[in-house]
């Protein structure tokens, strides 16, 4: 079947098309980061490394969970075939763009775009179905865009020190989601597995977990009353830490499709709290802010797509597929490079460059190995037989 017909499998749900684009960019965007792309003019640098990274790589990783999720929270009809193409070359349009300077700010528009129709996908099948307990998400997906457009109105306008405060707030955003999927996620799953009881959390922990790092993104994003932003980091980062430990079992360590996951909550919370001491230790900030990013977002996301993209195409969830738990412990290491890299920065400065190029491969050939293992079964249908 034709590629570009509506009706390909790879046009069956969100996560089919978004999940092999964004490994392959991430380790792409990585890659030539790591070994000396300094972005464009319009985009230069660090800027464009930390921008590819939090609204390409991450959001369309953020964008296909939840529209792949929603159907199955609210019941109602999964986003596909054209509407689906539509966002795929929206942000297809988006990272392209960031490589050549006059169109930066027409990829920033294709980007922000993207966030706000998977937020109305989201939102329509949320208030059809009435689903008040993920109106918190929609809102999170439309902020994020928001912050996006922030991002490149501040660009547009030279102000350089605004855009730190910018990708921050993107991260933030990106922590918060980690929060809602964590939170909802890593207890069942270690239940389902391990055939434990589930640990419950309250309410307004599990609200907290979202809430709070959206409260923090938009402060950083507004640069208004960045002390409470830090204490809100280091407040959140303590949480996630918490409840990383309440849902720790020992059987954990010997499964790779849970221990990659419980990682990935940790090492987010530990930067967020790195983070926000950050505030007051300036040197301490780049370390929290690569906790999140390698640690937290590095792990969580290869996790969450090995095994949403197996259960969506009716796959059996265990033993994790060939290849994967290898993947996983090469994202693990890249992390561990990375949070060095950060660390040796200060302590001996000609150990940093080293460090980053090793962490650039750890995280690149995670991501191949994750796109060569699953595109074949990506693009084809379930083999159960059933849409999607």
């Amino acid at each position: 079947m034709n590629l570009l017909s509506r009706n390909h499998p790879i046009w069956g749900m969100a996560f089919r098309p978004l999940y092999p684009l964004a490994a392959v960019y991430g380790a792409v965007s990585v890659l030539l980061w790591s070994f000396g792309y300094q972005g464009t003019a319009a985009l230069p640098g660090y800027f464009w490394h930390a921008h590819e990274m939090i609204w390409g790589y991450t959001g369309a990783i953020v964008v296909a969970f939840l529209l792949t999720a929603v159907a199955t929270w609210t019941g109602q009809p999964r986003t596909w075939g054209t509407p689906l193409m539509l966002l795929a070359l929206l942000w297809l349009v988006s990272r392209l763009c960031m490589f050549a300077a006059p169109l930066t700010l027409a990829g920033g528009i294709a980007g922000v775009a993207f966030y706000w129709l998977a937020a109305w996908h989201m939102g329509a099948a949320v208030v059809r179905s009435r689903n008040r307990r993920n109106y918190p998400a929609v809102a999170a997906l439309f902020v994020f865009g928001l912050l996006q457009a922030l991002f490149h109105w501040q660009l547009a306008r030279h102000n350089f020190a605004a855009l730190n405060h910018g990708l921050l707030a993107g991260l933030a955003v990106v922590a918060g989601f980690i929060g809602l999927v964590g939170m909802r996620v890593i207890p069942f799953f270690t239940a389902r597995r391990l055939g434990c009881e589930q640990v419950s959390s309250h309410p307004y922990v599990m609200s907290a977990s979202l809430l709070a790092p959206l409260a923090m993104a938009l402060l950083y994003g507004f640069q208004v009353a960045l002390p409470l932003a830090a204490l809100i980091a280091l407040a959140s980062g303590g949480l996630y830490m918490a409840q990383t430990v309440r849902w720790w079992r020992p059987e954990v360590a010997k499964e790779p499709m849970l221990w990659i996951l419980f990682a990935g909550f940790l090492l987010t919370g530990a930067g967020l709290a790195v983070l926000g001491a950050g505030y007051w230790l300036p040197r301490w900030q780049s370390l929290g802010v690569h906790l999140v990013a390698v640690g937290g977002i590095g792990l969580m996301t290869v996790g969450m797509m090995v095994r949403t993209a197996l259960g969506h195409t009716g796959r059996p969830l265990y033993p994790a597929p060939a290849a994967m738990p290898l993947a996983f412990w090469l994202m693990a290491g890249a992390a561990l490079a990375r949070a060095a890299a950060a660390v040796l920065m200060y302590l001996h400065p000609a150990a940093y460059r080293p460090g980053l190029w090793l962490s650039g491969l750890l995280f690149a050939t995670s991501l191949l190995l994750y796109a060569w293992r699953y595109l074949p079964w990506l693009a084809a249908p379930r083999v159960d037989g059933k849409a999607g």
